[in-house]
């Protein structure tokens, strides 16, 4: 063999040694976590804490990655954009390998380019707003299906349910306003009528003279595309004024504290559609993280978005076990080679790390206060 070739193959074989040393010669491996866990979602944020951890754990209990733990870093965003870039530059620091995360479109968006320009793969997990892939940030990819799809779902649940005449409202955050007008220039185009179409202010707690607003053009339904604290507000206080039209929701509103907000009597009957809740998935590994969960917590998580994170979380987990912690090699392996049975379903990317297929469900709130599938 020739000093040249020989010189060759050792070069190629120290190469191949560093990367691998790279991936996993640390002490730990490092994943972020930014969620809402303050603030007005804040039981959202907290219940992605929980799901994320217990997950951590187990991989841990069970070796964790080729020997190396992992290790959960969270940064609050407190819901705000403000605080999202904030929190999006302590993992930054903190030498993250990816992040899961966030909730809100709007929070997200604060925080893509800061994670861009860091290199860092993002992957949310309630994140809706179409725009947010369609930026084409390599590093970025979404458990969530996008506001187009959950628009032309809505619109034909609507459609489906009977109703004519729709007043529309929305908060006019990215995911509100981004969703109430996939679903409005849908109903254009079909024999529903859109009698009404404004916007409440999030975070107000008196609806009372929008309500009124909207009663005077008698609609059949209301479409309400904000988040469940707001829509909790509008069930409560149309209840009180005695108004019993019927009113359906987004994905935004899938968590039972609206149930806690409205009280039983206001939420029955409102509608919503969502991808399925955890007590609604039928994989086999679902079935077995709702028991370990319920068995820690006394209950399933409060939201599918939780759940959401999970999934964000194991295909980040996935794509480290086979490719090693480098974000660019992670962001390569989610575009081009990932085929994961999560949580809640199949999961894979397409080029611009949207989620393939379709998810979303009709859910309705009983007398009890329960989500049940329609």
């Amino acid at each position: 063999m020739s000093k040249k070739i020989f010189g060759f193959l050792m070069w190629a074989f120290i190469a191949s040694w560093c990367l691998g040393a790279t991936a996993f010669a640390a002490d730990e491996i490092k994943i972020g976590l930014m969620a809402p866990v303050t603030g007005a979602w804040a039981s959202e944020g907290q219940d992605m804490v929980r799901v994320v951890e217990l997950l951590a754990d187990e991989i841990n209990t069970a070796g964790g990655i080729d020997g190396v733990q992992v290790s959960i870093i969270v940064g609050d965003d407190g819901g705000t954009p403000k605080e999202a870039a904030l929190a999006a530059q302590k993992l930054v620091t903190s030498g993250v390998s990816a992040v899961v995360g966030t909730y809100g479109s709007s929070v997200t968006e604060a925080s893509q380019d800061i994670y861009d320009e860091a290199g860092v793969v993002q992957v949310a997990t309630g994140s809706t707003s179409i725009r947010l892939t369609a930026k084409g940030l390599k590093r970025f990819f979404r458990t969530c299906p996008r506001d187009d799809e959950q628009g032309r779902v809505l619109a034909a649940r609507v459609e489906g349910l009977g109703f004519k005449k729709v007043a529309m409202v929305h908060d006019n955050t990215s995911y509100s306003k981004g969703l109430a007008d996939e679903a409005k220039d849908i109903f254009e185009h079909s024999n529903v009528g859109v009698v009404f179409f404004d916007a409440i202010t999030p975070g107000d707690r008196d609806f009372n003279a929008s309500l009124t607003k909207i009663k005077e053009t008698n609609p059949e339904v209301i479409v309400f595309t904000g988040y469940y604290p707001e829509a909790a507000l509008l069930l409560r206080q149309k209840f009180d004024m005695k108004w019993n039209v019927p009113m359906i929701g987004g994905d935004a509103t899938n968590n039972t504290a609206l149930v806690e907000i409205a009280g039983k009597e206001a939420a029955s009957g409102y509608y919503f559609i969502s991808p399925p809740a955890l007590s609604d998935m039928t994989t086999d590994s679902a079935k077995k993280f709702m028991k370990t969960y319920s068995d820690k917590y006394g209950s399933l998580p409060s939201s599918v978005w939780s759940v959401l994170a999970g999934d964000a979380f194991l295909v980040i987990v996935e794509a480290i076990k086979i490719v090693g912690p480098d974000s660019s090699r992670i962001a390569s392996y989610l575009t081009n080679d990932l085929d994961f049975q999560g949580l809640s379903g199949q999961i894979s990317f397409n080029e611009i790390g949207d989620r393939l297929g379709e998810v979303y469900r009709l859910y309705q709130v009983d007398a009890e206060g329960r989500f049940l599938l329609r």
